[in-house]
């Protein structure tokens, strides 16, 4: 879904090209009664789109029915990027980007799916301190309450929660999650834990300056 024809269609050709099956909607409420029709795997969705915007189009689709979401956006500040992944975005790419790069973190989302389908089926609890991760259901607990997490944030947590107080670097939490490992690309992650942390608690995942990232072992 994007408001400019030219990045539009030089999105559609290159997916095309690389053997997805691809609908392009110009406006927010256009593609809001397309996606309940399709139902895709994925959604490249445009941060401004016309008539609705891009962030309640991504909310109204999470609540739907949950999709892998990559956001294209303009806007690089932190509050921006973090607003979208609040509500429901599972990765974002900032204008102007190479289709290079918006392939390869499309794969990376189908793949993070299959894996997640993978790995409902072991009925697991794992338990943190006050944190309770329900793997089979996807459900995260804090103190007995559920916190709501988008995708991207309870694989990430998940992936820390194996192995509480070990120190994940930023590159390997990319390549194990997103699929690639470019240093350059690190921001991605420190957006996704400062969301993690404001919904779970500012001490739950420790930061180990220079390295990457723990999840909090209980005292």
């Amino acid at each position: 879904m994007e408001d400019d024809e030219t990045i539009a269609h030089a999105v559609r050709d290159r997916l095309i090209a690389e053997g997805f099956a691809v609908r392009v909607e110009a406006d927010g409420e256009r593609a809001l009664a397309a996606y309940g029709r399709m139902e895709p795997d994925v959604v490249v969705l445009d941060r401004l789109l016309p008539r609705l915007d891009g962030l309640e189009v991504c909310r109204r689709m999470q609540a739907a029915r949950p999709v892998p979401v990559l956001m294209l956006t303009a806007l690089s500040e932190e509050t921006d990027l973090l607003v979208g992944l609040g509500v429901g975005a599972d990765d974002y790419v900032t204008k102007p980007f190479s289709m290079r790069e918006l392939v390869a973190r499309l794969h990376a989302l189908l793949r993070r799916v299959e894996r997640a389908a993978q790995l409902a089926v072991e009925e697991t609890m794992i338990k943190v301190g006050e944190v309770h991760i329900d793997t089979a259901e996807r459900r995260v607990y804090v103190g007995g309450e559920e916190v709501r997490l988008t995708r991207t944030e309870f694989d990430l947590l998940r992936r820390l929660a194996e192995r509480p107080g070990q120190v994940f670097e930023r590159e390997r939490l990319l390549g194990d999650l997103w699929g690639f490992s470019e240093a350059a690309a690190t921001r991605t992650v420190d957006s996704h834990v400062r969301a993690l942390r404001k919904k779970l608690g500012p001490d739950v995942v420790r930061t180990v300056h220079g390295v990457g990232y723990a999840l909090a072992k209980p005292v």
